[in-house]
């Protein structure tokens, strides 16, 4: 591994100061999870939802495919229980989650997965509340819904207004868990997404007014699939020309054109040791 440069943690750390670092945290934070209950991954999660149906299988391996075939077949309620069922078991917010969390200036955290880590991390904060991607089939021509801390539901006519007292705002593109079990999972659901998401439409105002000027730090993310790379890059579009991604493992074809299209620094080491040194240094800053 070849670990990180001293500038480039000074440089994250100089950002992380200034309230302009956003951290993008995927499905591979779940790795720091001490025998995580929950699926950490697509390959795991279509694992579970194919043992509640039956499904081809040359689309076994596939989580929008099978999600999709269910939907057809089974109903979309067979999907939402499935992936409640996958994501309902409690864990812990890790060391990373709680890091995050700790961050004095903190205006956009971003969650690209279906558990509630991030969110049970941040129940301790004052004055933030998050905004979750919905699935059209569940909810006509509505792309977001906001909630308060306690789960609930911000009147859409009073979002913008609500929204501008947090000072902390989480954003789970394809939904969560909790409060409320919203998913983006199945090829419907994105292909609605993915129709409006280069005009931006599915992205939230709230989001795009934050992440103007600002640095992305991928924590726990691959880019290997198209869908991850889309909402990557949507997500961080007109934000800085300088980002970070922590990605320890060999990098495909497709990963390797997406950080430098879109000048992601590579940090090369295990997320943990990443955590520890940032830790660490954050801690050495203090005194």
């Amino acid at each position: 591994m070849v670990g990180i440069a001293p500038e480039t943690l000074a440089e994250i750390r100089a950002s992380l100061d200034a309230g302009n670092l956003i951290p993008y945290v995927g499905p591979g934070a779940l790795s720091l999870v001490p025998d995580c209950p929950v699926p950490a991954g697509p390959d795991l999660l279509v694992e579970k939802l194919t043992k509640r149906a039956t499904v081809p299988h040359k689309i076994r391996k596939n989580l929008t495919a099978a999600a999709q075939y269910i939907e057809n077949f089974k109903h979309r309620k067979t999907v939402s229980l499935g992936m409640t069922e996958a994501f309902k078991p409690h864990a812990e917010p890790s060391e990373l989650h709680k890091l995050i969390a700790s961050w004095p200036k903190l205006p956009l955290v971003v969650h690209a997965w279906y558990d509630d880590l991030m969110q049970q991390a941040l129940a301790g904060r004052e004055n933030w509340g998050m905004v979750q991607g919905v699935s059209h089939a569940e909810h006509l021509a509505i792309w977001t819904q906001y909630y308060k801390p306690d789960g609930s539901l911000v009147p859409q006519e009073d979002e913008i207004e609500v929204a501008k007292t947090w000072s902390t705002l989480l954003y789970e593109p394809w939904g969560a868990v909790t409060p409320k079990s919203n998913f983006l999972v199945s090829d419907s659901d994105y292909v609605e997404v993915l129709t409006e998401i280069d005009i931006q439409t599915p992205i939230p105002e709230k989001v795009q007014q934050i992440r103007t000027g600002r640095n992305f730090l991928f924590l726990g993310c691959r880019f290997m699939y198209q869908l991850e790379r889309i909402f990557a890059f949507q997500t961080m579009k007109r934000s800085s020309d300088k980002h970070w991604a922590v990605l320890p493992d060999e990098l495909t074809k497709n990963e390797r054109r997406f950080i430098q299209r879109y000048n992601v620094e590579r940090i090369e080491m295990p997320l943990a040791e990443f955590l520890a040194v940032f830790a660490n240094q954050k801690e050495a800053a203090l005194v």
